[in-house]
């Protein structure tokens, strides 16, 4: 990394680093939402920026992360024997088989990697093993993220249904609403947010993150080098289902709550809108077109609620007319190349004689 990009992200680290300080407490709760969604943005640049693959489904993994920590918060407190409330209300007498391991919150919290990262890997093979891809895989994604939503509505007395699970207990006898919780919480968030942006840094200047980029730059010719590019797909997917996962335990932690109403579709759009924003192919941009657009979401929301639907259409409209690289294209024209920039030309050695 050069000199002067390093002491701009450290520069930036500081900043964040010291919100604590300088924000105040329902400020400092956006920022830690918003930071938690980010390391989905940096999955989503994974997939999209450097492998070329568009996901209309980050929703789900994003929901499995959270709901995978909600079951364990929901769970925390209670008695032996006690159920959910909305358990209670919906008639069950017992606890159901699948919701007994996280009462322990280890479990828990490697579910929240594991569950989402095993999905997003196993649908990518189903669907990368049939040589799916460009629109069609998109639609699909968006298919799985509208019937995984239409699940947890429809099964009320095992995921609360619409309203999703709230009114969460202690994480490791420590309650969540109280205030130094929250600085934890975001400090938590800011530090999971650094590994991930260091680990998909790490992959972008690998063998892997070069051979993810010339997938998406001539799939064909890379199987004709002899390299099988269905295996180097799915782990990319699988990582970023593994990043959603992470936002959305964060997300769920902070915010107090996770429904269908955040795994569906529609967020799945705005997910990528933030990414488009950013730059599909920058991680710093993803970061920063999540932070930009959630906050004019929050500010245009509550100055004028009935405008924001017409304010994401713009943006949409403004980056593929006339931003098609978002902010970090613009970025990237005064600095180095970034990661996939340098990924780019490099062609992948054969695999073998």
């Amino acid at each position: 990394m050069p000199r002067r990009e390093f002491l701009v992200h450290l520069l930036v680290l500081g900043v964040l680093a010291l919100g604590p300080w300088w924000l105040s407490p329902y400020n400092l709760s956006l920022l830690g939402r918003f930071l938690a969604m980010s390391i989905l943005a940096l999955g989503l640049t994974v997939v999209w920026g450097w492998g070329g693959f568009l996901s209309l489904g980050q929703g789900v993994f994003f929901g499995l992360g959270g709901y995978a920590l909600a079951m364990n918060l929901k769970l925390a407190g209670l008695a032996p024997g006690d159920l959910p409330d909305f358990m209670v209300w919906s008639g069950l007498d017992h606890l159901p088989w699948w919701w007994a391991p996280f009462r322990h919150p280890v479990v828990a919290l490697a579910a929240v990697v594991l569950v989402p990262a095993a999905v997003a890997g196993l649908f990518a093979w189903l669907v990368f093993h049939r040589r799916v891809r460009g629109v069609y895989f998109a639609l699909l994604t968006q298919a799985f993220a509208l019937a995984l939503a239409t699940l947890l509505i429809s099964q009320q007395a095992y995921t609360g249904g619409f309203n999703g699970l709230t009114d969460y207990g202690p994480l490791f006898g420590v309650h969540l609403t109280d205030a130094s919780a929250q600085t934890t919480l975001y400090a938590v968030t800011l530090g999971a947010l650094c590994a991930c942006y260091g680990l998909a840094t790490w992959l972008s200047r690998s063998h892997f993150g070069r051979l993810l980029v010339a997938i998406r730059d001539g799939e064909n010719r890379v199987r004709c080098l002899g390299y099988d590019t269905v295996p180097y797909k799915v782990a990319a997917f699988a990582l970023a289902g593994a990043f959603a996962g992470v936002a959305g335990a964060l997300f769920a932690a902070q915010v107090g709550v996770i429904s269908p109403a955040m795994v569906g579709v529609v967020p799945s759009i705005e997910m990528l809108i933030w990414v488009a924003v950013g730059g599909r192919e920058s991680l710093a941009g993803a970061v920063l077109g999540c932070l930009l657009v959630n906050f004019g979401k929050d500010w245009v929301s509550s100055a004028m609620p009935s405008v924001w639907l017409f304010v994401m259409g713009g943006l949409f409209i403004v980056v593929v007319t006339v931003l098609p690289q978002g902010i970090g294209g613009l970025l990237a024209r005064r600095s180095a190349p970034g990661p996939a920039a340098d990924a780019a030309p490099m062609t992948p050695e054969p695999a073998g004689p």
